[in-house]
């Protein structure tokens, strides 16, 4: 069993409550899932790569833009997009007009919106051409030691809750501490991935906002994460349901509407609290 303890103060993996962590250590993975409504927004960074998966709604890039800023990032190496809802891809096309992106993933189901459109314009403005994952298909890449893997939806259309469930599932590995970043996957899209996937992860990004839905139960079991962290607001998502569940399984729970959570990785040793 790996350690996993809240707050480390000597030798810290990052300072303490009520301090804000510094440029990132050498050989440290951070991950922020930032506080962002009802919203997915979370940035994984070492002090040599970066990666934004989904930018929360319209509106929110100025708060991306600034802890980028804050942090010195001036490059984001990928941004991958789980789907085409606006709560993920709202200010997509904001970030990316405001920061050099390297490579774009993206789902296989386009949506008939605004943020859409304001989306592909922001693609075609900039020159990036975006990647599409679908089927069988699974990308890889490494960047600073990290590996992601991002799995793209297996059927074309899904008769239940197309866009969510045309979700990208992203997992990385950090030497021995590993995530599970399960974008808005509901029961369809869970069921598919967990045939394939029966691995096990340290943290787990719990799918939809933390709404609950059959699948969950097998999801958790199959994960057996130590964290789950749900990106919710006050008044949508974090169903009561789902709390229980993991507090059942024994998961260390965190909520995005208590603010942004900062997880930080050595590649043996996490620690996970509010920041």
């Amino acid at each position: 069993m790996k350690l996993f303890t809240k707050l480390i103060t000597a030798g810290c993996l990052f300072l303490a409550a009520g301090c804000q962590e510094p440029e990132a250590a050498e050989d440290m993975l951070y991950v922020r899932y930032f506080s962002a409504g009802k919203a997915d927004a979370i940035l994984l960074y070492t002090d040599e790569s970066a990666v934004l998966i989904d930018t929360g709604l319209d509106g929110y890039a100025s708060q991306i833009l600034r802890e980028l800023n804050r942090l010195g990032i001036d490059s984001l190496d990928a941004m991958i997009l789980t789907h085409f809802d606006k709560d993920h891809i709202g200010s997509a096309d904001e970030v990316l007009e405001n920061i050099s992106v390297g490579h774009v993933w993206v789902s296989d189901s386009p949506k008939d919106s605004d943020e859409y459109e304001d989306l592909m314009e922001a693609l075609e403005q900039t020159g990036i051409h975006a990647e599409m994952v679908f089927g069988d298909e699974r990308e890889t890449f490494e960047l600073d030691g990290i590996t992601y893997t991002i799995d793209g939806p297996d059927e074309e259309e899904y008769e239940d809750n197309p866009s969510n469930n045309s979700s990208l599932i992203v997992s990385v590995q950090y030497g021995e501490t590993s995530f599970l970043f399960m974008g808005d996957a509901q029961n369809d899209r869970i069921r598919e991935y967990l045939e394939d996937d029966a691995s096990s992860y340290d943290v787990l990004k719990v799918p939809y906002h933390g709404n609950y839905q059959k699948q969950l139960k097998n999801l958790i079991a199959s994960v057996q994460p130590e964290i789950a962290v749900i990106t919710c607001s006050s008044f949508e998502g974090g169903e009561e349901k789902t709390m229980n569940l993991l507090e059942e399984n024994g998961v260390e729970t965190f909520r995005t509407d208590k603010g942004s959570v900062l997880i930080a990785s050595d590649g043996k040793n996490i620690t996970a609290d509010y920041n």
